[in-house]
Order: structure tokens, then sequence, then C-alpha cells
């Protein structure tokens, strides 16, 4: 799929949690398209980013949009499919079938007492399909494996028909194999769906393999380009105690 317009631009983003600053004039732009693998060590922002773009809180100063809107914003929140951390292993012992949790992805853009309908009933069927667990779909959640947990809510974060998909460290409690399974759906999702998608790692070889561009967050950011760029030029080994505030190239 070919790179698209400006999706999501960040610009001159600082934020800090009282005294501690944990974003430091943060800019970038990603097209539409595009597949961008967040890396960092731990405090480096990388979660932080994530709730401003869902628009869980606000930068101290700085612009971030989304689609053309502010993130926080209905457009932007619309615009968005989420799969937080943890979410395989938590929904172990989640007393739902997993059509009931995809068809929570169509209500979670509605407003909060909407009833869902025919289309909604529709596009979580199709979530189901795009995600290979329509079998799966009477099955309580604490019936299925780590790997189709994830699956499941993909396809919950999918129902709503985002344009992104981010991604925050997704494989707690899934084995290697499904974990191969699993990159292999996000790189048809992108190339064949069309989906942008962030997907914050802390496996770096993993992310520089399967990404199409590579950002590192400590703070400020250190590089984002395409994970070639990122590679070839070892970017991460001569950057990571560094600043710059951009190296996007698209492809």
């Amino acid at each position: 799929m070919p790179i698209g317009e400006a999706l999501i631009e960040a610009r001159h983003i600082n934020f800090s949690y009282g005294t501690s600053p944990v974003l430091e004039d943060v800019s970038f732009i990603i097209p539409e398209g595009d597949y961008v693998g967040i890396v960092g060590p731990n405090g480096g922002g990388k979660t932080t980013l994530v709730k401003i773009l869902l628009g869980l809180v606000r930068p101290q100063s700085g612009i971030m949009t989304i689609a053309d809107a502010r993130a926080g914003e209905q457009k932007a929140r619309r615009t968005i499919g989420y799969v937080p951390q943890r979410t395989a292993q938590d929904a172990a012992s989640f007393p739902a079938t997993v059509y009931e949790i995809v068809e929570s992805g169509c209500i979670a853009k509605k407003n909060l007492f909407a009833a869902t309908d025919e289309e909604d009933r529709r596009a979580a069927v199709t979530a189901l399909d795009i995600a290979g667990i329509s079998h799966l779909r009477d099955h309580l959640m604490a019936e299925l494996s780590g790997g189709e947990r994830q699956r499941a809510w993909m396809a919950r974060a999918l129902a709503g028909k985002p344009k992104i998909l981010i991604l925050d460290e997704p494989f707690t409690g899934v084995d290697e194999s499904a974990q191969k399974e699993f990159y292999a759906f996000l790189k048809k999702l992108n190339t064949e769906q069309g989906l942008t998608i962030l997907f914050i790692s802390h496996d770096i070889d993993a992310i520089m393999h399967e990404a199409r561009s590579l950002m590192c967050l400590n703070r400020g950011l250190l590089c984002f380009g395409s994970s070639e760029f990122v590679r070839e030029h070892d970017a991460l080994g001569h950057l990571y105690d560094k600043r710059i505030t951009h190296l996007h190239t698209t492809s």
C-alpha cells in the first residue's frame, strides 16, 4: 500500500508529570498507510504519547492532530482503534463471549447509552471475519488461548472501522508461534486494508523487521525514519543518547 497524506501530526509536544518532563518538544508526521514501530526505554514517553493520541491527557504545550482534528475530539477518537497492554491475559476470566466483546467496539464509538443496531452487528461480524475468528464467536473469552484472545481484542478495535490501529505491547500471555501469526495478520491489515498502524514494543529486533518506520522516544524524539534507514545506519546505536527533531522519509 503506498504511503498517503499526513494522518497524524505532532507539533512541539511537551508533557510533564509534576516537575518531571516525559515528552520534550516532540514533532513528527505520520502519513496514512504507514506502519510505525515505537520503541524506547521505560519512562521514555511511549505510553504518554499514546494517551495524548487517544485524548486521555492533553499536552502542556504543542498540538496533536489526527485526521485534521485535535486529539481528543470526537472525529479524532473515531479514527482510532486501540489494543492496550495485557488484554490477552486480563480477559482470561472475563464472563463474555467473543462476539459480545467485539460488538462492544461499535458501542465505544457511540454515545454512552446508545444501543447497537443492524449496522453495528454487521460491523462486528465483518471484524470477526477479518480477524479470522468467526468460528469462535460464541465461545467465552476464558475458553480461548492467549493468541485467540488477542485476535478477539483486535476484532473489537476493527469493529469501530478505524483508520489507525494503536497497539501497546500486545503480546503478554501470547506464545511465540501466535506472535508470528499476529505479525503476519498486522502486515495484511496494513498492506491490504490500508490501516495505519502504531505498534509500541520492547522487542526492537522484531519491530524493526515488521514495521515500515521506526520511532525512538526517550523524552525527546531520538530518531524517526524508515526501518531500513535505521538498520543500515545504526541510527539507534548512534542516536540513542542524542536528540534530533525529524528523520522521517517515506517510501
